[in-house]
């Protein structure tokens, strides 16, 4: 039993122990041109905290060990909670501690853009632990349609401590929140819902109701505190629902079961009935809707980072394991096929980036006009392309590691997971229709001084006109075509293209302006002509792959 039947060689070691910061150059030029004046030192500690071995074994023990619900204790009273491997809490805590979460809502400008960076980052370890970040993130500016709730919640919402335990407002250091807007009947259409809202009395939090209704989805059920959508005599409105009450007792929202998902195992995802727990209004009775889409824009934001994140991961290993893996007599990563893949794959990945980014940085310039409109416009794009990407890049980065990328291995096949976390992002916060339609109505925005989104996109454009042909012509031909969109309708069987292209033209300006010229001139040849991109692979003869390839490697 003792006789060795043979030795393992050419199998690529794993891919730890690297700065996600210090190796992204993609990322460290879009901030360049984003942010110029920030201090790079506090992401290069973060990158390297996110690359470290120990790091990543909390990765793999948080999804392998899925969180688990616990309704009842021994005795048979109700109890509702949802426990967690130490690992999760281990990520968490690195998350919050990063300052991921609200804290940017407490800093001044180019918080939003540093956030971004992290966000993206931190996606590349363990993107499941993130869900209640994002959700704090979207839903703390919300909370000033209630000032006393606000004024409560809001530092310790902001707050680098993490603090798990279900307990009063009072005595925690840290907060985080969720939100339920999902019921079964309606989907996406939060319109159909049919939780209702009875009022009580006023509080010293303002207007207290009491709910009765359900929830479909009910992300990070532990998390301190939810905004959620029910049914009032004016319509739909927004409401804050702690898990604990201002007395201590614990709220009347029972968990139901917890999701049984494809991906986001280290993530808990929920059905929750709600019978008579107690809610606050936020903002005006009827007018959840506006509220809802302003949380949307944030949530957006991070699907686009986070599928980004997920992408430069993708691409990272399929790089790191061609370069040490051969076959035919030299390494993957020297065959001529292998390297138009990932220099293809690598174009992907930047131009991603650099979409994502500059999303972020709409978001940061809160009080400029056109970054309004270009926020307007960007958030569905954005989240439209950079998700619907992800999935086909994830399948042709697995299929660089062969078998080997199949294998998910009590957790340690990372690539297996992130092909699983792919769709995720796609499907939440509204599908790809759901993005596509709303760009037709972004269509039809103006500001105060009478200018529209399409105007504001043109302007964006301009910034690399006369730098590529190609570029200028589909430009030019993608603004004649929202002449229909921005009366207010336009071609809804063509929404989908329509944000494609308005992607690939931004992606094309943006790569102009901070990305070497060797990647800008290949994403252009091979995304701005004929029927747009194809199969990941097929970049035109005379690109520069050695210098794409080097631009990308982790290491």
């Amino acid at each position: 039993m003792g006789t060795a039947t043979h030795e393992v060689t050419n199998q690529a070691a794993p891919l730890a122990g690297h700065n996600l910061y210090a190796t992204d150059r993609a990322l460290r030029d879009a901030l360049r041109l984003h942010a110029p004046q920030t201090d790079e030192q506090p992401r290069l500690e973060l990158g390297a905290l996110l690359g470290d071995a120990a790091m990543q074994t909390h990765a793999r023990l948080a999804n392998v060990h899925k969180p688990s619900l616990h309704t009842h204790d021994r005795f048979g009273h109700r109890i509702d909670t949802v426990e967690f491997h130490p690992s999760y809490h281990a990520l968490l805590g690195a998350a919050v501690g990063a300052g991921l979460h609200a804290t940017p809502w407490a800093q001044g400008a180019g918080a939003h853009l540093e956030r971004a960076a992290g966000f993206m980052m931190f996606t590349q370890l363990e993107p499941a632990v993130l869900c209640p970040v994002s959700m704090t993130y979207a839903v703390t500016p919300a909370l000033r349609g209630n000032a006393a709730v606000f004024a409560d919640w809001f530092d310790k919402l902001a707050s680098t401590r993490y603090d798990p335990r279900l307990a009063t407002v009072q005595t925690k250091s840290g907060l985080t929140m969720g939100m339920g807007m999902t019921e079964k009947q309606g989907g996406s259409d939060v319109r159909a819902n049919t939780t209702r809202a009875e009022y009580i009395e006023d509080t010293a939090w303002g207007r207290c109701y009491r709910l009765v209704g359900h929830k479909w989805f009910l992300s990070a059920p532990m998390s301190d505190a939810f905004l959620l959508l029910a049914q009032t005599p004016a319509g739909l409105s927004c409401f804050f629902l702690p898990r604990v009450l201002p007395d201590g007792s614990v709220n009347a929202v029972a968990i139901q079961r917890l999701k049984d998902k494809l991906g986001n195992h280290a993530n808990a995802s929920s059905e929750v009935e709600f019978d008579g727990a107690l809610a606050w209004l936020v903002g005006d009775e009827g007018r959840g809707i506006p509220q809802i889409l302003e949380m949307g824009t944030l949530t957006r934001l991070d699907c686009a980072l986070g599928t980004a994140g997920l992408m430069r991961a993708a691409v990272a290993l399929a790089l790191h394991h061609s370069a040490q893996r051969s076959a035919f007599g030299k390494p993957l990563i020297e065959q001529p096929l292998m390297q138009n893949v990932l220099a293809d794959l690598a174009i992907e990945s930047e131009a991603a980036t650099a979409l994502a980014m500059r999303l972020a940085r709409a978001i940061d310039r809160q009080d400029d006009p056109f970054e309004a409109l270009m926020r307007r416009v960007l958030t569905p794009v954005a989240k439209f392309w950079i998700c619907k990407r992800g999935a086909a890049l994830a399948q042709e980065a697995m299929e660089c590691l062969g078998g080997n990328g199949y294998v998910e291995e009590h957790g340690e096949g990372v690539m297996a997971r992130i092909y699983r976390e792919m769709p995720l992002n796609s499907i939440w916060e509204g599908a790809g229709n759901i993005m596509a339609l709303d760009l037709l109505r972004a269509c039809a925005r103006r500001d105060a001084r009478n200018i529209d989104v399409v105007q504001a996109l043109a302007a964006e454009l301009d910034t690399a006109r006369g730098a590529n042909p190609a570029l200028d012509r589909f430009a030019a031909a993608l603004l004649a075509r929202f002449d229909d969109a921005a009366d207010g309708g336009g071609d809804e069987a063509g929404a989908r293209r329509l944000a494609q292209d308005v992607a690939l033209a931004v992606q094309g300006s943006l790569l102009r302006r901070h990305a070497p010229e060797f990647v800008f001139e290949a994403f252009c040849r091979s995304r701005l002509g004929g029927a747009g991109p194809q199969v990941f692979g097929t970049l035109p003869a005379g690109v520069d792959f050695r210098s794409i390839l080097q631009r990308a490697s982790p290491t």
